[in-house]
Order: C-alpha cells, then structure tokens, then sequence
C-alpha cells in the first residue's frame, strides 16, 4: 500500500521535473565550459541549511505584511512553527496542524498570485538570510558540474524561486494541489518532512538516472536523516544536537557556520535562526496582548 509520504516524495519529483529547464552545458564563474556529470547530485535543505530560520515563517511574515491575515493569525502560526522545529521528532498532530497551518495561507487563492508574492518576499525578508558557507558548497556541485536541488517542507512554489533565485537547478518541496490554477486547500500526500523527502530524493534519482552513491546531502536536522541515509555523502550544516551526535557516530562530515556556539547548546536558534525566534516571540507577545 502507498503511504502518504511515498505519495509526496512521487508529487515533488514531478513537480520539481516540470519546471526544470533544459541543461545542454555548464559553465563556471570565468565562462569556462564544464563537463556534465548526469549521475552524481547534490540535495540541499534550506531552513538552517541554506538560509537562517524558516521560510515558510517568512513568507507569513510577507503576507501578514501584506493584510492576508492579521497580527494573531501570524502569532498562532508562529507558535505552531516554533513548536514544530524545537520539538524536533513531531507528533501526528504537531504535523497536521503544521499542514494545516501551510494550507490556510494558500486556500482558494491563484497559484500565480502566490508565485507573484513569492518573489516579492524573497527580495524582502530571505535574500539576506541565505548562509554564505552553504551557498559555496552548492556552487561547489555546480563547478563540478553536478546539478544542486534543494529539498524542504516549504510548498514547491517558493522552493522553486529560492533555487532559481541562487541559481541551483530546481527544489523538491511541498505539493499542494490546484485545480485551474486555484489552490483547493488539499495536499498532495502530506508536508514534505522526514522519510517523505527521502522518498522525493529516490524519486527524482529513479527518474534522472543518479546514482545515489555518488550524490550528496546536506541539512541541519535529525528530522532529515531518513534523506541523509540515502545518499553516499552526508553532511551535517548548522546541525542540532541530536543531528550532531548522530553525524559523529556514523563518520558524517560537520559544517558550521554559525557564529554563536551558546546559542548552539540552547537548541533554538540552531534550528530556527536567531531572527525568527525573536519574530516568534515578538509576534506572541503581540498575540497575547489582544487576547
């Protein structure tokens, strides 16, 4: 039987292959022309990985910004958001409250106006997020001539802008579904997390042609060792504890690029980034001074 996560992973190759773009060449930063190498690949999460804090909490920010829902609305999700990264392994619940939280901002509304607004708020509230250290090891991939995906539980929308934006060859993200370019309100599957990316990640292999054992995988949470696993190459970026303890017992090579290390040891920011936590917190004081 098909699980909701296998389900997902299958809808985000498809999704993240129907807007690649044709790539008959590659060159490096000097104009140089570089080999393709169609078998090896590299798979990048991106909250705490590529950039700092979540971006799916930004993009709240952009709409709240923009009178999509009001200052409670973005408190709650904000809690949910907080609860759901510090929290690490998620509960049933945690996790469809999450989804449920994701769908609300989407329901009903044209996908090209999400997509509008998505390039919007990269300008406004990510494009200064992004960590230098991890936008080199994917610049890394590219010189070798290898394609850069980013894989994350944001909706594939705004994954999708993030990689073009970085000029990485696509994203693996979240699927929800659209019926004539209009957001139902229902996911494809479930939330794009845990063995649901490396569901995505054996997707797109089996349709590309990667060898897996040639690829690599970056991310910043034990929440992704199921994608981890999966590849020959495993990196741990910016990890969490419990990432960082698993990256040590299986010889996984650790990357950090932060510069704070209590911060670290107290657990938050290392998997929220420093400036979404005080938008968190900001943002439920707020709640709780309209209640």
């Amino acid at each position: 039987m098909t699980t909701s996560a296998e389900i997902a992973g299958e809808a985000s190759a498809a999704a993240a292959l129907a807007n690649l773009k044709p790539q008959l060449e590659a060159r490096d930063t000097t104009g140089a022309l570089i080999p393709l190498d169609l078998t090896a690949a590299a798979f990048f999460d991106v909250d705490n990985t590529m950039m700092m804090g979540a971006s799916i909490f930004h993009f709240a920010r952009g709409l709240a910004a923009r009178k999509f829902f009001d200052t409670s609305d973005l408190a709650l999700f904000a809690w949910q958001q907080l609860k759901f990264r510090v929290g690490g392994r998620e509960t049933r619940s945690g996790m469809r409250n999450s989804r449920d939280s994701a769908l609300s901002f989407v329901a009903g509304r044209p996908v090209a106006d999400m997509v509008a607004l998505g390039e919007e708020i990269y300008d406004e509230l990510i494009a200064d997020r992004i960590w230098p250290g991890t936008r080199a090891l994917a610049n890394m991939h590219l010189d070798a001539g290898q394609r850069v995906w980013l894989v994350t539980a944001t909706p594939v929308e705004l994954a999708l802008i993030i990689a073009r934006r970085l000029g990485l060859t696509g994203a693996l993200g979240t699927v929800a579904e659209s019926e004539d370019g209009v957001y139902t309100g229902r996911l494809v599957g479930e939330v794009l997390h845990g063995p649901a990316k490396a569901h995505a990640v054996r997707a797109l292999a089996a349709r590309e042609g990667l060898n897996l054992r040639r690829c690599t995988a970056y991310s910043d949470s034990v929440n992704d060792v199921p994608m981890l696993s999966v590849v020959g190459t495993a990196v741990a970026v910016n990890p969490d504890s419990e990432l960082r303890d698993v990256a040590r017992r299986r010889g996984w090579e650790i990357r950090d690029f932060r510069t704070g290390r209590k911060a670290a040891k107290i657990g938050v920011p290392s998997v929220l980034g420093a400036g979404a936590v005080a938008g968190a917190v900001a943002a439920g004081l707020a709640y709780r001074r309209r209640s």
